[in-house]
C-alpha cells in the first residue's frame, strides 16, 4: 500500500531552512485533514513570529484555538517583549502541569525553545528529551550541543537517522554536531549546507551555515562574502551580526557598527560587557 502524500513537506521544509516568508505563501494547502489543518497553521504562526510579527500571532490566535496553537501564542507572547517572560513562563508551566495536555508534541517543543532561550537546559529537556517528533529530537541535539554534551547529542543525531536519514533536520542536526566536533568533520559539514544551496531556496540559515565552515577552516574573506549576501536579506538577522563580528575581528575589520545591530540580550553583546567591566576592574586594581 503506498504511503499517504505529504501535503506539508514544502511548508514544513521552506520552515526548517528558514525560508519563512515562502512558508507562509505556500501554506494555502486544499484538502487538508483536521490534524494536517493545525500543523499548517503552526508552521506558518511559527514563521510569523521568525519574521518578528509577534502581534499578529498574538491577535489572530483566539482562546477557543487548540492546544498546538494555542502554544504558538505562548511563544509570541514570550518574544513580544521583556515585561511579559515572567508571567509567559508561569502560563506555560501551568499548562505543562496539566495532565490533559502536558504531552501535547507541540506544547512540549514550545517549553524545549523557551526554557533554551532562558539558557535552563535542564527544564527544557524535561520536556523534550522523550522526543516523538523530529523537531524535538532536532530540539535535544541543540540542547545538548548548547551544553557541551556531543555524545548526548550524537545519541539523538543517531535516532533521527534510524527514522529519516535524508530528512532535512536529520541532515541540519548532523551539521551542527559537525561543526561542534571540529576537525575532519568541518568539511562534511559544509557539504551538507552546499547541498541545501543547490537544493532549496538560499536562506539565511544556509549562508550563515556555509560561512560558519569558512571561518572554521580559515577562509574567512569566503564567509565575509556570504555573510554580506545574508545581511542583504536581513539587515537585522542576530545570527549574521554576530558572524560578521566575529569574521571581521579575523580579518582586522572594523566590527562595531555590527555589534552595536545585535540586541543588548544577545549573547556576544553580554560577553563584550562583560569582557570591557572585567577589563575596568583590573584598570582600576591596578592604578
Amino acid at each position: 500500500m503506498a504511503a499517504a502524500p505529504d501535503h506539508l513537506f514544502t511548508l514544513r521544509n521552506n520552515f526548517y531552512l528558514g525560508a519563512y516568508q515562502a512558508a507562509i505563501n505556500s501554506s494555502d494547502i486544499p484538502n487538508l485533514s483536521p490534524d494536517d489543518a493545525v500543523e499548517r497553521d503552526c508552521l506558518v504562526h511559527r514563521s510569523y513570529i521568525a519574521l518578528g510579527s509577534y502581534h499578529l500571532v498574538i491577535n489572530e490566535i483566539n482562546d477557543s484555538a487548540p492546544t498546538s496553537l494555542q502554544a504558538v501564542k505562548l511563544l509570541a507572547l514570550y518574544l513580544s517583549s521583556p515585561e511579559r517572560k515572567e508571567s509567559t513562563i508561569s502560563s506555560l508551566k501551568d499548562w505543562l502541569a496539566d495532565p490533559a495536555i502536558a504531552n501535547n508534541a507541540t506544547l512540549r517543543l514550545i517549553a524545549g525553545t523557551i526554557f533554551t532561550h532562558e539558557e535552563d537546559y535542564n527544564e527544557a529537556l524535561k520536556h523534550t528529551n522523550a522526543g516523538g517528533t523530529m523537531e524535538l529530537y532536532a530540539l535535544n541535539v541543540q540542547i545538548f550541543l548548547k551544553m557541551h554534551r556531543s555524545d548526548f547529542a550524537e545519541k539523538q543525531l543517531r535516532h533521527m537517522q534510524q527514522i529519516d536519514e535524508d530528512h532535512t533536520l536529520t541532515q541540519l542536526a548532523m551539521a551542527w554536531l559537525n561543526l561542534a566536533v571540529g576537525g575532519a568533520k568541518i568539511k562534511e559539514a559544509e557539504l551538507i549546507f552546499q547541498d541545501f544551496s543547490e537544493k532549496f531556496l538560499m536562506t539565511n540559515l544556509i549562508l550563515n551555515g556555509r560561512a560558519v565552515c569558512c571561518m572554521h577552516m580559515g577562509k574567512f574573506d569566503d564567509a565575509e562574502t556570504l555573510l554580506l549576501e545574508a545581511l542583504n536579506k536581513d539587515a537585522k538577522d542576530p545570527e549574521t551580526l554576530a558572524n560578521l563580528v566575529v569574521c571581521s575581528l579575523h580579518l582586522g575589520k572594523p566590527s562595531s557598527r555590527y555589534l552595536s545591530l545585535l540586541q543588548q540580550d544577545h549573547i556576544l553583546v553580554k560577553r563584550a560587557s562583560s569582557a570591557e567591566e572585567n577589563f575596568e576592574r583590573a584598570v582600576q586594581s591596578v592604578s
